[in-house]
């Protein structure tokens, strides 16, 4: 039987098209060169996508954790790949006419499924679909989406923030996304909206629920449960700012703010664990009751 099996998985090994991957990848790197390279200068310096430098390689690990399974799949290739392919590039020209980075970037991750359906087929595709929807996180929104966004998550975090301190009996002003308090006026700029750690939040919660959660339901309600808990994280921080201003007014700028925000996020996704837990604590006590 061994053998019968080795020979059967040296013939899907010597049919699997590495010299075509090998020519297809080089090709697409020259062809994107100056797109990826304007991405990961993004990533760099934009701090509401730093989770960028993470998102290939995790969905490089998550593919590679899938060798198994592709070996046992014998590739069949598909040539709705090709127009896949086709139609990215053509993005990728309108986007380079119009100047519009969104079209450009995700024409490279379109490239990428084009070219796992082409030279694998549709198993392949189906296999490595996850890490390549992860790929989608390495793109920066839209700037139209993005301002959409943020101005109401400002509005609702110095809402929540004017709130929580009130009831902590501090006297506080608000004025849109302005609080006045005593010693100190707080404007919780974009930076301070939530965005940044929503984005981070809802990419960490599907990396998260793929490898510690095997029910698709629960993954859902994971990934939609990360609205809430960084609106809730981020109010906090506008609140602790506001609160230790009034004491310190220097601690609401600084070093001190960026640490305070790194702490929140942490908080956020303990949080978002926890609440994994929960649900599964509370699907074992309904299905003990079932069967009681």
């Amino acid at each position: 039987m061994t053998p019968v099996l080795t020979e059967t998985a040296s013939r899907r090994s010597a049919s699997f098209p590495w010299v075509t991957i090998a020519w297809v990848s080089i090709l697409l790197g020259v062809c994107y060169a100056p797109i990826l390279t304007a991405l990961v200068r993004r990533w760099n310096d934009d701090p509401d996508m730093g989770h960028g430098f993470f998102v290939p390689v995790i969905a490089g690990f998550i593919a590679w954790k899938k060798r198994q399974r592709i070996a046992e799949i014998i590739p069949a290739p598909n040539w709705w790949g090709l127009a896949i392919m086709l139609w990215a590039g053509f993005q990728l020209y309108i986007a380079t006419l119009g100047a519009e980075l969104f079209l450009a970037r995700t024409s490279f991750v379109i490239s990428i499924i084009g070219a796992v359906l082409l030279l694998g087929g549709t198993e392949y595709l189906k296999t490595f679909s996850f890490p390549l929807f992860l790929l989608f996180f390495m793109v920066p929104i839209p700037a139209v989406i993005y301002n959409q966004i943020t101005f109401p998550l400002q509005l609702l975090a110095s809402r929540a923030a004017e709130n929580a301190i009130d009831l902590l009996q501090i006297p506080v002003y608000r004025e849109g996304n302005i609080l006045t308090l005593p010693q100190q006026t707080l404007n919780v700029v974009e930076a301070c909206s939530g965005i940044r750690s929503l984005l981070t939040l809802t990419f960490l919660s599907l990396v998260y629920g793929y490898f510690f959660e095997k029910r698709i339901w629960v993954r859902v309600v994971l990934f939609c449960s990360t609205i809430p808990i960084a609106i809730a994280a981020n109010a906090g921080r506008v609140t602790f700012t506001g609160v230790i201003s009034q004491f310190k007014p220097e601690l609401a700028e600084g070093w001190f703010h960026e640490a305070q925000g790194w702490v929140i996020f942490m908080i956020a996704l303990v949080i978002l664990i926890a609440f994994h837990q929960l649900i599964i604590r509370t699907v074992n006590v309904i299905n003990s009751r079932k069967h009681a």
